[in-house]
């Protein structure tokens, strides 16, 4: 039995289909002239593009519109005037077209897979599989033909990248297995969207298994289970029979109340991080959203978003939910989340440093169109304002100052505005020991259960040293996740949790115990959510 990490729930069983490396080595192609290896490259961008395209509208029709933007995001990138110029300059050095994608796309790949956060890290896959999908054409060979794999395949690589993984005809797919990645990997997105199992980040299974190997692939634990017994064929099949009717049977709670056995009622949103995020909430059966991460609207981008293009993002969302309330997460940037036309100072220590809720209060200018703009959107929905990495009374203090400035503003304006209620993030060990007083000036917490969890147990969960204690079950979290809450019930105000604990199974029932009123979750995590609430006492 080979072990990973569980990232697409479900069980697969079936035959190994091993997805090998096409040789990219462009060693041996010749240096011709600017001008011919530039007109290479653009052939090549324009090849790739339709390509990419094409491959979106496949993917639209398997895992949904918002998994095909992972594909369109490509082409975004790609479009980047400073990339292209960049591999352009690489040519008129004298490299070869090849050379040029080679190093200008490494660039980018190490830059993004230097921080911490997960989403950022990301960003360096995807520009790996630009990097190759581009020297593939440059070349002229052919991509890994995964479309045409026989009934019940289980697809063996070192990774998937999002386009590789557009190509997987999902009834013929019983699992997926890499040697690399994690649950917040496209591959793992992708893979969960289309409801196949996935083990990810397998050591050396390239290298273990050989085509046609029968396979139990376990997406739950992570685990794989190489030439399985009879009996363990058995007995996973009967797995595979019951996880399936479990999850027709999640069907029954779309839309239904989440009460729990108790009568005491509780809600289950959503957590986005564009404006389009929104509809996935509504066809998840969300109650509202938890935790829009308005960062997204900064990144990809050589210039800040204006107050009217912040306007229209909020608004939309407001309007798309259509009474149901909202809670967008005013600019959460600095750390490990590097916007470069913001000229943000690299710092020793970034994630202890100079970042969100202290970096917009620095930044007032930036921070009121953000402000102005969601005030603006509140008048056409349920908005609520939320601050992150709160630490002291004195941010909130200031925030409340800049908030009732901007509501001036827009009044001698003449503009339409609501004044949004004001709530703040948890997710620092100093919020949640002085929540008491935090509760007495906001009108709601939310608590961040990734960040409380990593600076409550001083733990980096990217290091694999330490990353056993990066658990929301540690006492210490424990004890601080109690303390907030009740805080917040003693004060009337709502409390809920956006962090990933808020869909932990063995959690919810203390949350339950506790008073949780809101659990903002992935939006498809909330059918499970709600059932597991509705469980409980």
């Amino acid at each position: 039995m080979l072990q990973g990490i569980g990232a697409s729930q479900g069980y697969g069983i079936g035959k190994a289909v091993i997805i090998e490396d096409i040789s990219l080595d462009y060693s041996a192609v010749k240096y011709t002239t600017a001008e011919e290896e530039k007109s290479r490259l653009n052939k090549a961008v324009e090849a790739f593009t339709a390509e990419t395209r094409e491959m979106a509208e496949g993917l639209k029709a398997s895992a949904g519109e918002k998994e095909a933007e992972i594909l369109e995001g490509h082409l975004t990138m790609l479009a980047d005037p400073f990339m292209l110029s960049q591999m352009n300059d690489n040519i008129d050095g004298g490299a070869v077209a090849e050379a040029a994608v080679d190093t200008v796309c490494t660039m980018f790949y190490d830059m993004f897979a230097g921080v911490e956060d997960e989403m950022m890290r990301q960003r360096a896959s995807d520009v790996k599989d630009i990097k190759d999908s581009l020297i593939r054409i440059l070349l002229g060979v052919k991509s890994v033909d995964i479309a045409t794999v026989p009934k019940g395949s289980i697809l063996i690589a070192k990774d998937f990248t999002p386009s590789m993984t557009s190509q997987i005809n999902k009834e013929n797919v019983s699992a997926i297995v890499t040697e690399v990645g994690g649950v917040t990997s496209h591959s793992a997105i992708l893979a969960r969207a289309m409801g196949i199992p996935a083990a990810l980040s397998v050591i050396n299974v390239t290298q273990i298994v050989e085509n046609g190997d029968m396979l139990i692939v376990d997406g739950f634990k992570g685990k794989v289970f190489t030439k399985p017994s009879d009996a363990e064929i058995a007995e996973y099949t009967g797995k595979q029979k019951a996880y399936l009717e479990e999850k027709e049977g999640l069907k029954v709670y779309f839309n239904k109340p989440t009460i729990t056995k108790s009568g005491a009622k509780k809600k289950v949103y959503g957590n986005i991080g564009k404006a389009e995020d929104a509809q996935n909430v509504i066809q998840n059966g969300g109650e509202g959203i938890g935790l829009f991460r308005t960062e997204f609207l900064f990144m990809d981008r050589d210039r800040e978003p204006t107050e009217e293009e912040q306007f229209e993002a909020y608004s939309t969302v407001a309007k798309a939910m259509d009474g149901k309330e909202v809670i967008i997460r005013t600019l959460d940037i600095g750390g490990d989340k590097a916007i470069d036309y913001l000229k943000i100072d690299k710092e020793e220590n970034p994630f202890l440093g100079f970042r969100a809720i202290r970096y917009c209060l620095k930044n007032t200018e930036l921070y009121k169109k953000q402000l102005r703009a969601l005030l603006r959107a509140a008048y056409f929905g349920d908005i609520k304002i939320m601050l992150p990495l709160v630490t002291s009374l004195d941010e909130v203090k200031a925030a409340k100052a800049l908030i009732d400035e901007c509501a001036a503003e827009l009044e001698s304006e003449g503009l339409s505005f609501r004044m949004a209620p004001l709530g703040i993030m948890i997710e620092t060990p100093s919020a949640a020991l002085i929540s008491d007083l935090l509760a007495k000036e906001v009108d709601f917490f939310s608590i961040g259960t990734n960040d409380l969890t990593g600076y409550t147990m001083a733990v980096d969960r990217g290091n694999a040293n330490v990353s056993h204690l990066y658990d929301a079950f540690q006492p210490a979290v424990l004890r601080a996740i109690e303390m907030t809450i009740k805080n917040a019930k003693k004060a009337g105000i709502m409390v809920g949790m956006c962090g990933e604990a808020a869909a932990d199974e063995r959690l919810i029932p203390k949350l339950v115990e506790w008073g949780l009123d809101e659990f903002s979750v992935t939006p498809s995590s909330i059918l499970q959510t709600r059932r597991n609430i509705c469980e409980c006492e």
